[in-house]
């Protein structure tokens, strides 16, 4: 294949990669400023044990920074995918558990004080970005052979 075939085969990897990157650093942004709103928001899903939400609070949203900024940069893309997934599926089971709990709280995905009451709409944007999410894992350790690919290298 020629150079110019290989790097449009890539191209929606890096188009993957920069959304979720982005989505990631504008997730973490607003949470990293207020953290107190952010552990409200967390108490409200009434998930996480007492003890443990300022730490959630102040955890959490630095390493959405980190992970979309090693998506930006393709820095250590397999713990990236793999974090990523994991997140998304806790964010999905999240919110879909109080969804189903009839609670009418605040999201808390991108801000933390004006963000939309939980809806079915949060959990496909969610569900969406977990798709994206899943291509980049196939992108990153999957290869015609089965072997991780060694040639994604950023």
């Amino acid at each position: 294949m020629d150079k110019k075939r290989k790097n449009l085969s890539r191209f929606p990897y890096y188009v993957a990669r920069w959304i979720l990157g982005g989505v990631f650093i504008y997730a973490s942004y607003d949470k990293i400023l207020h953290p107190a709103g952010f552990s409200k928001i967390i108490y409200n899903y009434q998930i996480v044990p007492d003890g443990l939400i300022n730490l959630t609070a102040l955890v959490l949203p630095m390493l959405e920074l980190i992970m979309g900024i090693f998506f930006w940069i393709g820095f250590w893309m397999p713990g990236t995918v793999m974090l990523s997934n994991i997140l998304l599926v806790s964010y999905m089971g999240a919110l879909t558990f109080n969804l189903a709990r009839g609670l009418d709280i605040n999201c808390g995905c991108f801000s933390t004080s004006s963000g939309s009451s939980i809806n079915i709409e949060t959990i496909l944007w969610d569900a969406a970005f977990l798709l994206l999410s899943v291509c980049l894992t196939v992108a990153v350790f999957g290869s015609e052979n089965g072997r991780a690919s060694k040639q994604i290298h950023g």
